[in-house]
């Protein structure tokens, strides 16, 4: 089989930042062994597989060790791929996930805008080692379907050097780190080692997360956020009704075809 693929850099406005994801839009459905075998050759943080037409897709994700029931940055990439390559009609996409049906849609001002569901964290047992892993002094450890760790200043976030190894093996997908922002509403970072992913560049999907957190702290429903790995990138976040709107751009930086 051959099939197009692209990488494109989700949640950023330029090349070589946001969080690159590879997007393999196919006919239909191969075994899951297979498009494992493909995200571990392309060895970036997602790949997404769809198969559909028009403006209705299935979509499912993986990581270069394992498939994962959501992820924001590699459905932005999809959304952008589908709008620019394919010929999608409306300005509006659907995705039927693991996760539930979710849409993308391209907005005047040129973001892409996500529906996603909220994910409200609730206190929670602190992990034996997991503050000695991250370092520094969190004052609060919640658990959603990640850790949600807070940082009192948004440099003790960008200051950490995670122990990855220390973090493996916890009762979660992974770990956000947080606290308010100089800039914006407030600063993330995650961990995934579990995944093969020890720190990933942005995480659309952990902001299903960080926007309930900070739309309940903050009193406001409408956040700027920033995750601030070493490629960093740029989200605008919604809370509505129990659902998250995500919104960020995208850059391309590939196009090919892939034969399996």
């Amino acid at each position: 089989m051959e099939a197009p693929l692209f990488q494109v850099d989700a949640f950023a406005d330029r090349l070589f930042a946001g969080n690159p994801a590879a997007v393999c839009v196919l006919r239909r459905w191969p075994d899951e062994a297979v498009m494992q075998a493909i995200a571990t050759e392309n060895n970036l943080s997602e790949t997404a597989f769809l198969v559909g037409s028009g403006s209705e897709y299935g979509l499912r994700w993986f990581t270069p060790v394992a498939e994962v029931d959501l992820c924001g940055h590699a459905t932005l990439a999809s959304a952008y791929v589908l709008f620019e390559h394919f010929s999608v009609e409306s300005r509006e996409v659907s995705f039927e996930t693991r996760s539930g049906r979710l849409t993308v849609r391209s907005a005047d001002d040129g973001l892409l805008r996500m529906d996603f569901p909220a994910r409200q964290p609730e206190p929670c047992p602190e992990p034996d080692g997991l503050r000695k892993a991250l370092g520094g002094s969190p004052s609060e450890v919640l658990l959603a379907a990640d850790y949600l760790v807070r940082y009192s200043e948004e440099t003790e976030v960008r200051d950490l050097r995670p122990d990855f190894e220390g973090l493996r093996g916890l009762k979660a997908r992974g770990v956000i780190v947080t606290a308010p922002g100089e800039s914006c509403d407030f600063v993330s970072r995650f961990f995934a080692p579990d995944l093969g992913i020890p720190e990933d560049p942005v995480t659309g999907s952990a902001h299903c997360t960080l926007t309930p957190y900070w739309a309940e702290r903050l009193g406001k429903t409408s956040l700027h956020a920033r995750q601030i790995s070493r490629r960093g990138g740029e989200l605008w976040c919604e809370l509505r009704d129990g659902r998250v709107e995500i919104s960020g751009r995208a850059v391309p930086y590939l196009s090919g075809s892939i034969r399996f």
